[in-house]
């Protein structure tokens, strides 16, 4: 019997579907099979399930779609762990179109989060991250930083993210921002996204009013532990750009005494210590040198540290320590305009290709101070920016001539021939583009425009793209312009990849594409391995 009631709802689905007249026909029927069926046995909960289905595809009516909501809600409570995985299915599938009835159930999601089983846990946490408006940030991210902290190492990365992603949608002020990044930085460590650290050093860049607290939160942390490498190289940045803050005491955090020997010891055990990146290394060899014209340490002791690096096996340290070096001996009396504190900027989140282009035009860049951003642009100490445009280095003689061509500024030179695109990934209508650019007067400078496509019936959603490179390549992933790309050939999600080979290594690239589609959770792994010999060459 049951089977038969399956049968004749799964064809009722279909003959609602899309005719208004059928489904308001259907709507009396399907509220009796909805409130009368006993649910004590699985028959009894297949039954119920295909009611539901059916009563969200058709043209039903908006309490008899709440009924079905509300019956997926009393599945979650369920015994059965299949019950319970086919209810977070379903309710992550209606989220977008009957997002309040769905609220409801929140807290029931969250318990899910608890649960053993693997794939419950990720459905719930998939939902539970669709359920974060501006209303319930503060709590749901609450709940999110709890199961983050105990989750499997297989869903840190995706409970990271999301975290991440919510909070610069709907952060209610600047300090619980930086609060929650922080938060994550320090629990998920190397698990969290490659954007994260530029784009925290942004915002703390862009909220004058909070460098006195950011400073001293991010000193105390790395105080603690220097094992995380993202929370490491944010805290570099941070005490050297603002590092004379932690000789004040500040309101907002707990009164603690520091000391420039303290400062100066600290950036030292990170540059020591094994656990450090070489990227990591590079930020704490560059806030040394901005601290000595922050505090007034022994700068001869700064520069003894740096000199070291002068025959670092490292390439980019090894140059860096160079340019210090020259800078310290024969322009030291430019060491302060050319370590001088980062413009402020502002930090306005995700924006879609058209905004992005509309900001631009609306707002061209004024150039300042040409001489003294050549050199931080030089010292790499504006790759963390967002200017959507940088000025070509002048090629007008100045008193600082010498210099730029000690630290050997690349001139403009004639535009390179196009780099073909490349199709890296199709699957059900998901389709991943390449397109290469080379900024002028940076040959060692690749970007790759990444580029999602869907041209199935249903929409992906959930989309994340990471990458790696082999260990001679630098790598900087930029935000991308969201996560969800609409079905039937709608706006595509782009994304922006920096990458720096000064060795002209052949590339390589290995992709980590995670994303919903069909219902699905989809996970895909692969290489890249013919790309254009132009994009290393």
């Amino acid at each position: 019997m049951s089977t038969t009631m399956v049968q004749i709802l799964r064809l009722l689905r279909i003959l609602g579907r899309n005719h208004e007249k059928s489904s308001e026909t259907m709507n009396d029927l399907l509220a009796q099979v909805a409130t009368n069926t006993d649910t004590s046995r699985n028959a009894g909960s297949a039954v119920l399930f295909e009611t539901v289905l059916t009563i969200m595809d058709i043209h039903s009516a908006a309490g008899l779609r709440v009924l079905a909501v509300n019956i997926l809600g009393r599945f979650l409570l369920n015994s059965d762990k299949n019950i319970r995985y086919v209810a977070l299915t379903s309710l992550l599938k209606l989220v977008k179109s009957d997002h309040s009835a769905v609220q409801r159930h929140r807290p029931t999601v969250v318990e899910c989060l608890r649960e053993s089983d693997a794939s419950l846990s990720r459905r719930a946490l998939e939902l539970s991250l669709a359920l974060v408006n501006s209303s319930n940030v503060r709590s749901m991210t609450q709940e999110l930083q709890a199961f983050l902290e105990s989750c499997p190492p297989d869903l840190r990365a995706d409970c990271a993210s999301g975290i991440l992603l919510a909070a610069e949608r709907f952060a209610p002020t600047k300090r619980w921002h930086i609060d929650t990044i922080l938060h994550v930085l320090t629990t998920a460590g190397t698990y969290v996204r490659d954007d994260a650290v530029a784009n925290l050093t942004q915002l703390i860049g862009g909220a004058q009013e909070l460098h006195a607290y950011s400073v001293h939160r991010l000193y105390h942390a790395l105080a603690e532990d220097i094992s995380q490498q993202p929370l490491v190289q944010v805290a570099t940045w941070c005490i050297g750009e603002y590092g004379d803050f932690l000789l004040e005491n500040c309101e907002e955090t707990e009164p603690l005494q520091v000391e420039e020997e303290e400062v100066m010891a600290l950036l030292e055990k990170v540059l020591q210590s094994h656990m450090s990146l070489p990227a990591t290394r590079g930020y704490a060899l560059t806030a040394l040198m901005k601290l000595s014209t922050r505090i007034q340490g022994d700068t001869d002791r700064i520069r003894q540290v740096v000199s070291i690096y002068g025959s670092c096996l490292d390439v980019e340290l090894q140059q860096r320590a160079v340019e210090y070096n020259v800078l310290f001996q024969k322009y030291d009396h430019m060491r302060a305009a050319i370590l001088e504190k980062m413009p402020l900027v502002e930090h306005g989140g995700p924006q879609t290709d058209e905004e992005a282009k509309e900001s631009r035009d609306d707002t061209a860049p004024v150039p300042t101070e040409p001489q003294t951003s050549k050199l931080l642009d030089l010292l790499n100490l504006l790759d963390d920016t967002s200017g959507d445009t940088q000025q070509p280095p002048s090629l007008n003689p100045s008193p600082e001539g010498a210099l730029v061509h000690l630290l050997d500024l690349p001139c403009a030179p004639p535009p390179p021939a196009p780099i073909p695109n490349l199709k890296v990934f199709e699957r059900e209508g998901v389709q991943l583009n390449l397109s290469f650019t080379r900024p002028p007067g940076t040959p060692a400078l690749l970007l790759i425009t990444v580029t999602t496509t869907n041209s199935s019936e249903d929409e992906v959603t959930h989309f994340i793209c990471q990458a790696a490179v082999p260990k001679s390549v630098q790598l900087q992933l930029e935000a991308p312009s969201g996560n969800t790309v609409p079905a039937q050939d709608g706006p595509p999600i782009t994304q922006l990849f920096r990458i720096l080979n000064p060795n002209k290594a052949p590339l390589r690239l290995k992709l980590r594409l995670t994303y919903n589609h069909f219902g699905q959770s989809v996970q895909e792994i692969f290489e890249v391995n013919n790309l254009p010999v132009k994009t290393w060459q």
